[in-house]
């Protein structure tokens, strides 16, 4: 059993990555500071750096915590389906909650863009992908898809790509493009 301490230190260390992911979206990655953060997560500018080693690191561990999140609700969704077009229309229903502009999507953008600066973030990121594209091409494999890898490479970008041109393009929603990523497999 863990103790006391322990316990309080892990509800702040919550607070303070719950904090990150409602702040990503509303400032902006670079906007994060250890002030705003620890605003935000209600303690003191000191307590940020005594649970993590920077503000980079609570930001990092914001973005892929919501990341394998939304990528372990895919699982079950997939696996509900019973041939390879319901896969396709299971990862079109699971993104049509997001607009681009709601606050799940803008923090997988920012957190993408800042991979870019982070290797840290960029192979957190990556894992993650990996093992949704794991998780999709053995779906895809068993409905006899060729290529089911690559494949799963394909739809996980197109997936992702559709969900940034939403925040630019409203009017392109994921249904109104199921049809040609069906006809992918």
């Amino acid at each position: 059993m863990p103790s006391p301490s322990a316990t309080r230190g892990e509800a702040v260390r919550r607070r303070l990555v719950a904090a990150a992911v409602e702040l990503i979206p509303e400032r902006g990655w670079t906007a994060v500071s250890t002030r705003v953060l620890a605003e935000r997560a209600d303690v003191t500018p000191s307590v940020v750096h005594y649970h993590f080693s920077s503000v980079q690191a609570v930001l990092v561990e914001a973005v892929l915590g919501a990341m394998r999140a939304v990528s372990a609700e895919l699982g079950p969704v997939l696996a509900a389906a019973s041939t390879a077009e319901e896969v396709v229309d299971a990862m079109v229903a699971a993104v049509e909650q997001y607009t681009g502009t709601d606050p799940m999507s803008l923090l997988f953008v920012e957190g993408y863009l800042a991979s870019t600066r982070d290797t840290t973030l960029r192979a957190g990121i990556a894992a993650v992908l990996a093992d949704l594209r794991g998780v999709l091409g053995d779906r895809l494999r068993q409905f006899g898809v060729v290529d089911p890898d690559g494949t799963a490479v394909v739809l996980g970008a197109a997936i992702d790509g559709l969900l940034m041109h939403r925040a630019v393009a409203p009017d392109t929603t994921p249904a109104g493009v199921a049809g040609v990523l069906r006809r992918i497999l």
